[in-house]
């Protein structure tokens, strides 16, 4: 069974055993309500994930913006490293000439101290005491002069060793701002995969159970027309005006208008004799409501917009005598995946009189929300709560026409508070899916 049916299927459930619903306790009511409550509060809501998604989908196009001035920079900081104008390449070439000299220099001072050394050595033995003092003063100025090569050839290479450093340091470091950029950018990458990820399988939970869908008391839908006594055999035409007064644009908007009914007992379901039919200006042929109570005739609403729903309500020669009641409300749904409604469906009461009966003086039925006030508290019933009104033997229509009206009322509105169900159908509307 399609989902979109169970808001019908609970409405129907609703007014064939309004006993049962009559007899549920608030307090018994309101106790699985309360752990989903607090569920909820400790999950995300789409809104919060799409804040996300979209926060990381920013964080990522500045992490790729960052990345490709990154590179750019890093481009240029090579071209420059690699001119031989750059200070630090100039500083580390002429460190490494300046090394290559001092090499050379301790070269031919070594070369002199091995001269020295051998023109000592080719002394004769009847050498004077001049020539031998000048053989070893020449060699102590060559191993003095070879030991000075030494010192400024280590000098020279320790200066070509660090200016080298240097500029492949400065080399690094750009390096390093490309790949900083680089694992910035993975990481954001990481992050929006990560939040939409998130965003998608709350969205698809959502489809699977409609827990995205936020009420929305700004969007209303208000009955004119209908009166309270209705003629078996005639045929009432009304209106229903579908007003959004929120800031926020509804794509599509979806009404619902199911009617119920019984015979003076309150215990017959007597619907099969009713036809419903819908017209609006973008579908004007009429159209039977469809089994499951929606019109999808309304379209988009921008904020303060408002679209008429004519409707038109027949009743069978053969209705019974009895009660009946008219549920009216309106959901909306976005491509974003957002949705909502009224927290409840409005209660429309009217009485049904048998074929040819003078329905005498009537007046337009008055909306009774699903929602009613209770004394101290926050002027509202906790949705999913029953009345506390007992059942009688069984019998909730017993007393009279007013008695099984307001049975009727009772037991539809324990079933249709719409808030979350109905924009599970409404979001199921769409996608066609399967339970």
């Amino acid at each position: 069974m399609k989902i979109r049916r169970a808001l019908a299927t609970a409405v129907a459930a609703a007014v064939t055993a309004p006993a049962v619903l009559l007899s549920v306790t608030p307090a018994f009511a309101d106790t699985k309500p309360a752990a989903q409550t607090q569920e909820k509060q400790s999950k995300p809501t789409i809104k919060d994930l799409e804040k996300a998604a979209a926060e990381a989908q920013k964080a990522y196009e500045e992490a790729v913006k960052a990345r490709d001035e990154a590179q750019v920079t890093v481009r240029k900081a090579f071209e420059e490293l690699s001119k031989d104008s750059h200070p630090l390449v100039a500083a580390a070439n002429a460190a490494k000439q300046a090394a290559k000299d001092a090499d050379a220099a301790k070269t031919t001072a070594d070369r002199a101290v091995t001269a020295a050394k051998a023109a000592v050595d080719a002394l004769p033995e009847d050498a004077t005491e001049e020539q031998k003092t000048a053989a070893a003063t020449a060699l102590s100025e060559a191993e003095a002069t070879a030991a000075t090569a030494a010192t400024a050839k280590t000098a020279a290479d320790t200066k070509a060793v660090e200016t080298n450093d240097a500029l492949q340091d400065a080399r690094v470091a750009a390096a390093r701002a490309a790949g900083v950029a680089d694992k910035a950018l993975d990481d954001a990458l990481a992050a929006k995969i990560a939040a939409d990820a998130a965003l998608a399988k709350a969205k698809k939970e959502a489809e699977e159970e409609g827990q995205d869908c936020e009420p929305e008391h700004d969007l209303t839908a208000e009955v004119t027309g209908l009166p309270t006594k209705l003629v078996a055999g005639t045929t009432t035409a009304f209106s229903v005006r579908v007003a959004n007064g929120s800031d926020r644009h509804m794509d599509e908007v979806i009404a619902y208008a199911g009617v119920h009914a019984t015979d003076k007992t309150g215990l017959k379901d007597t619907g099969k004799f009713f036809r419903l039919q819908w017209s609006t200006k973008s579908s004007p042929k009429w159209q039977d409501v469809n089994e499951d109570s929606y019109i999808d005739g309304v379209g988009a609403l921008k904020p303060g917009a408002r679209a008429d729903v004519k409707l038109r309500l027949t009743l069978d020669k053969a209705t019974p005598a009895g009660n009946g009641v008219a549920f009216i409300a309106a959901n909306f749904f976005n491509e974003d995946g957002s949705c909502g409604g009224a927290p409840g469906a409005d209660m429309y009461e009217f009485d049904v009189k048998a074929a040819g009966s003078k329905p005498g003086k009537t007046e337009d039925a008055k909306p009774k929300p699903a929602k009613t006030t209770k004394p101290g508290g926050n002027g509202h019933t906790p949705q999913g709560s029953a009345s506390a009104t007992p059942a009688t033997n069984g019998n909730l229509a017993a007393t009279g026409s007013s008695s099984a009206t307001t049975s009727i009322a009772l037991a539809g509105g324990a079933a249709v508070v719409l808030g979350a169900a109905a924009v599970f159908v409404v979001r199921r509307r769409k996608a066609g899916s399967d339970a």
